[in-house]
């Protein structure tokens, strides 16, 4: 059997491009089609289903806020409730101020280096205690002095031992001698320093005092009886 082939190679080659080409443009119909639909659908969501749901939001909003205005005294409810909140803020803000007197009992030297407080100020805002005082001897007061610096604030904190030093910046000064009422000699002088937010602070619930020695090795600490150093004092 012999087959002749009527259709030149050229004419072949025309009429696969052919059927290429309408190939090409129906899929990029279908694409277009496509992408239009999707177009379609997100503007259906953004300007019907996002109005229906900011409708129904402003409907709820303004059915609370109808609830609300029907309530009875409600400027005095959030009133109590604004200053319960103010409450909770000053509580964990409040200093322990009682523990100024364990803090003293930890820092005056036993006899015979004791000496009396006349008076005690404490500043909350610059964090600063201020102690005026009289002893009989001039070296009770470096024995007091020093018994402070050497004094540190210790405290428990997520299961460990935290320490902060009792005393920064002490300062001593007008000192004078004088007679107190029964008439005898005394040392009248003020010191001050500043403390750590931990001696006072409400959030910590125990905090000790302790003396310590440590990084005081000049002839004159030496010569400060030992009993001086030994005593701890405890505070909650």
């Amino acid at each position: 059997m012999i087959e002749i082939n009527l259709v030149p190679d050229v004419k072949q080659e025309l009429l696969r491009a052919q059927r290429t080409r309408t190939a090409v443009i129906t899929i990029s119909i279908i694409s277009g089609l496509a992408a239009i639909g999707i177009v379609v659908l997100l503007l259906v969501y953004v300007f019907g289903v996002q109005a229906v749901r900011s409708g129904l939001a402003d409907n709820a909003i303004k059915e609370q806020s109808e609830k609300l205005a029907s309530v009875e005294d409600l400027s005095k409810i959030l009133t109590i409730q604004n200053q319960l909140e103010q409450i909770d803020l000053l509580n964990e803000g409040k200093k322990l101020d009682s523990r100024l007197f364990d803090m003293l009992q930890a820092v005056i030297p036993p006899e015979p280096n004791q000496v009396q407080i006349v008076s005690l100020s404490l500043d909350a805002d610059n964090s600063s205690i201020v102690i005026e005082g009289q002893t009989p001897a001039y070296d009770n007061v470096e024995i007091f002095k020093k018994t402070i610096e050497g004094a540190v604030v210790t405290y428990p904190l997520d299961g460990e031992e935290q320490s902060d030093q009792l005393a920064t910046d002490v300062s001593l000064r007008e000192i004078s001698y004088g007679e107190d009422a029964s008439g005898q000699r005394v040392v009248r002088f003020t010191l001050s320093f500043a403390y750590p937010d931990s001696l006072l602070a409400a959030s910590i619930d125990t905090i000790v005092i302790k003396l310590t020695n440590e990084g005081n090795v000049t002839d004159s600490y030496l010569g400060i009886p030992r009993s001086v150093f030994v005593t701890d004092g405890g505070a909650e």
